[in-house]
């Protein structure tokens, strides 16, 4: 990769530099506001008065081999509708994003090469990497790139996350891009007129739905038309039970040598019994986990794999759904909340491998966090208002897949709310009946990857009528309240905001979001560059194997 973002420095960075040398912002969220802004990673690190980690080998690494990985393999659809990180990691090989998040909380230019906001954020200028092809023969343009936003902000599609992320980009009646919008300007530049400022506008790039495809593809399952400009092709997939991809010999990939060191790398489904990886990883059927949980943590460590972790605001909500009746009363929300420690769902559902959260869904490492006086646990008002509102006989029914963590996590969610006297059943369905309907359960229980903004969760999650709203929460002041919010720079200025947006989530009573998850990988020692990430990417093109 020959360059990286603009050495301009916007305004609003030299801001949160500030914020961060008065111990108001952390790191990680400086890099994530600086880098997405325009700025360079070293030109970042640097406003802090830190030198940005040299990405120089300890190792060179070798070329060749199969790495083989647990991961599920889900149903796959169009990308700006993927809703599990599966999704896209299998799809890596070919398809690429304009920008990718990493580690350490910046933003690395990929298909572009480098981008600047104006001083409000309401304009975006786009350099779209030059010497790119797409594995067909065409070249990578700024038209192609117009292609996808436009894509992305088709509201009418039914599932479209993206569109969630583009509303400063699009016409809130005809919910398409607008037509000043999006501006070709040239071969390799792309404008972005906003009709309102949002910080998140970049970052959003870089979220798993935003892969980038060819102005060909006609939408669908991408397995089944792979052009992308990624080094690799698919081989062969089956859902449920894997998939394979290997080097792409007739593509010159942009990067060559930066990565695609693997020759091949299979995609191994499990399913979701951890035991049944630990099995797998001692009779070396597999190098490589997609994360590790609970016990399980420990046991791998004992059989001589190597444990990474990453920090993280990742977590899983217990929602209820404001469409189905008894839901639809604040008070039974809210006194099922009353019911529940969250500190006893983390140590008995998640090995207390993480931090307890306070039920609004952002989190002490969102910039923009604010503290706000925590919910009651209260089991016996809890019973009470039940009583009040006529459920005293009524079970209830919390429905949770059968991955081990989330579905111990509900167990003891049901639990307290049984020992405050209120009756309650488990439901715990397999993977693939779960995941069709995930979003429309009644009371059910939702994995949430991390964000790096706060906002960026609660317009994705909490927001009126967008795809991914699995709560069906629509509140006219909070959308209000977000949408002020996304358009300021200055986390302060931002968190006198948050403070109510939180506040209302809490007074809604919209969900048990019991805590903040540590994240864990492990792999053979023979793989490297494989650390966990704390949004889940598995960016294989890194990862190679030693002799």
């Amino acid at each position: 990769m020959t360059s990286t973002h603009t050495s301009k420095i916007h305004p609003a960075a030299r801001m949160h530099a500030a914020e961060v040398r008065a111990g108001k912002l952390g790191r990680r969220e400086f890099l994530t506001r600086a880098t997405a802004l325009g700025v360079s990673t070293a030109a970042a690190y640097g406003l802090i008065g830190l030198t940005a980690p040299s990405k120089a080998r300890a190792e060179t690494p070798r070329r060749g081999g199969t790495l083989r990985m647990q991961m599920d393999i889900r149903a796959q659809k169009d990308p700006r509708t993927w809703d599990w990180s599966e999704l896209a990691n299998e799809c890596r090989g070919w398809l690429e994003y304009l920008v990718e998040y990493q580690r350490d909380g910046s933003l690395e230019p990929r298909l572009l090469e480098s981008w600047e906001a104006n001083e409000d954020a309401t304009e975006y200028t786009l350099n779209i990497r030059q010497g790119v092809m797409w594995n067909n023969g065409d070249p990578l343009t700024a038209e192609d790139i117009a292609f996808n936003f436009r894509r992305w902000c088709d509201g009418t599609v039914e599932g479209n996350s993206m569109a969630a992320r583009m509303t400063a980009l699009m016409d809130a009646e005809t919910r398409q891009a607008r037509d000043d919008a999006i501006e070709v300007v040239d071969e390799h530049t792309l404008r972005l007129h906003l009709s309102s400022p949002d910080i998140a506008m970049i970052v959003n790039t870089a979220d798993y739905p935003a892969a980038v495809m060819h102005p060909s593809f006609p939408g669908g399952n991408p397995v089944n038309t792979p052009i992308g400009t990624g080094p690799y092709l698919p081989v062969s997939r089956e859902t449920g039970i894997g998939m394979v991809i290997e080097r792409n010999p007739d593509h010159t990939w942009w990067d060559e040598g930066n990565g695609a060191w693997l020759d091949r790398i299979e995609f191994v489904d499990l399913g979701t019994d951890p035991s049944a990886w630990l099995s797998a990883a001692e009779s070396g059927e597999v190098d490589i986990l997609y994360q590790t949980v609970g016990d399980f943590i420990d046991l791998f460590d004992a059989i001589g794999m190597v444990r990474t972790e990453a920090v993280t605001a990742s977590t899983i909500c217990v929602r209820f759904n404001q469409n189905n009746a008894p839901y639809d009363d604040v008070n039974v929300r809210r006194a099922l909340q009353m019911a529940v420690d969250n500190e006893v769902v983390l140590e008995l559902g998640y090995n207390d491998l993480g931090e307890v959260a306070e039920d609004h869904h952002v989190s002490p490492l969102h910039p923009e966090y604010a503290e706000v006086p925590r919910r009651p646990f209260d089991p016996a008002q809890a019973r009470a208002m039940i009583e009040e509102a006529g459920l005293g006989d009524h079970e209830f029914e919390l429905i949770s897949v059968d991955d081990s963590w989330q579905a111990a996590t509900c167990d003891a969610v049901a639990a307290q709310i049984r020992d405050a006297g209120i009756n309650i059943r488990r439901t715990i369905l397999p993977g693939a009946t779960f995941w069709n309907d995930w979003a429309n359960y009644p009371f059910s229980a939702t994995e949430w990857n991390m964000r790096p903004l706060g906002v960026q969760v609660l317009a994705l999650a909490y927001r009126t009528g967008e795809a991914w709203n699995e709560t069906a929460m629509s509140n006219e002041e909070f959308d209000t309240l977000l949408s002020q919010a996304l358009s300021i720079a200055d986390a302060d200025e931002r968190r006198v905001l948050m403070e109510r947006l939180q506040t209302i989530l809490l007074e809604e009573g919209v969900m048990v979001q019991p805590y903040w998850r540590s994240l864990f990988r492990h792999a053979r020692p023979h793989v490297k560059g494989a650390e966990m990430h704390p949004t889940f990417e598995v960016h294989f093109l890194r990862y190679w194997l030693d002799a």
